[in-house]
């Protein structure tokens, strides 16, 4: 349905979601060894060794540093609800897909029993392949292409929506948005990067959007490169189509670029409808100031009145003071809940029997919005429900769906020029 580069989730040479500004002072900042084990406590008992693997460095390093921000959080709340801890392997896949395969590879050979990972699609498919060919358990974050749960894996498993999810819940969100707000946009342009990702979000808006009877048109459709460092020609091209909002898939970078020409280019559509990560992350926040508010997030999100979340939220602010939960925190403690319920459950750290474990998983008590997490025959949680979230004052408020909000949502956005 992100700080840092959620939600949604995916290419290979550079893909699901590279978010940007300075994405080079960023890279060289979070930069991380290749593989590097962390610290743990050891309890009574043997560890489950599980294999993460995240894009530290290269053009993603800043969400993957901020994904691991929920790896870090999970042992400490996972002993106060009674699950195993795990002793984490970290692997940096420098936002390359091969390098994720090598990796994979690598961590298996070290010993690694489980996997989770990747953040991106494209990293995340090839590491489905090294995970399925050596028989390990595959415990995907974050990743949203349809296709890696349809190949007839037995060991990888998705609590991430799929590119579909996403837009459906997407679309009855900003309706449910609209209605509340008595306003709706009749006509949108379309603005998506060209990576996996916003491919399979491109394809998947025309061949869903008929069936929800939205109240806009899509004036025209725009792709462009995600490493773009200049996105003038195509908010000008955007802004002549006369479209009353953006809808848009987005990265971190390309986000504060496009705002930043919006601003420039002074053109303030009605809102900003994002259906990827990007504009709900806090160095988005945190460049743009008063100028990132009011952006519309349809994302994975997390229910804030669950208790689960509350503690995840929590212990975040306490490690990272100022730091907003998101998608990418969510997913990737989520990953790692599947990983220590199954290991209990299991009582074995044999691949086959954690992995009809994970199968068998049915939690409740969790933080993403939905009724929890389980999996069909594919692997795949085909339960979960997006939300929608928005930029207000530095944080992030849920407007929808009814049930799993803690605001009202304001719309339309104040105009650029309108703000002090």
């Amino acid at each position: 349905m992100k700080r840092k580069q959620s939600m949604f989730p995916v290419n290979g040479t550079m893909t699901r979601r590279s978010f940007t500004a300075g994405a080079a002072a960023v890279t060289a900042a979070i930069a991380a060894p290749a593989i590097v084990r962390a610290p743990i406590v050891r309890a009574q008992g043997a560890a489950l060794k599980v294999g993460v693997l995240l894009p530290r460095s290269g053009a993603q390093a800043g969400i993957g540093q901020d994904c691991f921000r929920g790896v870090e959080l999970a042992n400490p709340i996972f002993k106060g609800i009674g699950l195993p801890e795990l002793e984490i392997m970290n692997a940096d896949t420098e936002t390359n897909v091969e390098v994720a395969r090598s990796r994979a590879e690598k961590l298996i050979a070290d010993g690694a029993q489980l996997l989770v990972g990747a953040f991106d699609s494209g990293q995340s498919s090839a590491i489905a392949q090294v995970a399925e060919q050596k028989g390990i358990p595959f415990v995907i974050n974050i990743a949203a292409a349809p296709p890696i749960t349809e190949q007839g894996y037995k060991f990888v498993f998705r609590n991430f929506p799929t590119a579909g999810m996403i837009l459906g819940d997407a679309f009855v969100n900003q309706k449910e948005v609209f209605a509340e707000s008595g306003v709706a946009p009749k006509s949108v342009v379309f603005l998506h990067v060209n990576d996996t990702f916003g491919t399979a979000m491109k394809n998947g808006v025309g061949a869903m959007m008929p069936r929800f009877n939205m109240p806009y048109e899509i004036k025209e459709t725009i792709s462009y490169d995600p490493t773009a460092r200049d996105l003038s020609v195509e908010v000008s091209k955007a802004k002549a189509t006369g479209a009353d909002a953006l809808l848009v898939v987005s990265r971190l970078n390309d986000a504060i670029l496009l705002t930043r020409e919006l601003v420039k280019q002074r053109w303030s559509p009605m809102g900003v409808l994002s259906m990827g990560p990007g504009w709900y992350e806090d160095q988005y926040l945190k460049t743009l100031d008063k100028l990132g508010d009011g952006p519309l997030s349809f994302v994975p999100w997390y229910d804030p009145n669950k208790k689960l979340s509350k503690q995840l939220e929590a212990a975040l602010g306490q490690k990272y003071p100022g730091i907003n939960l998101n998608t990418n925190h969510i997913y990737t403690f989520e990953a790692l809940l599947v990983a220590a319920d199954a290991y209990k459950r299991a009582k074995s750290a044999d691949p086959k029997a954690l992995a009809d474990a994970i199968r068998a998983t049915n939690i409740t008590e969790n933080v993403s919005t939905g009724p929890g997490i389980s999996f069909n025959a594919k692997g795949q949680n085909d339960k979960l429900k997006n939300s929608a979230i928005q930029n207000r004052g530095g944080k992030l408020v849920t407007v929808a769906p009814k049930g799993s909000t803690n605001a009202k949502v304001q719309w339309p956005m104040v105009a650029y020029d309108k703000r002090r």
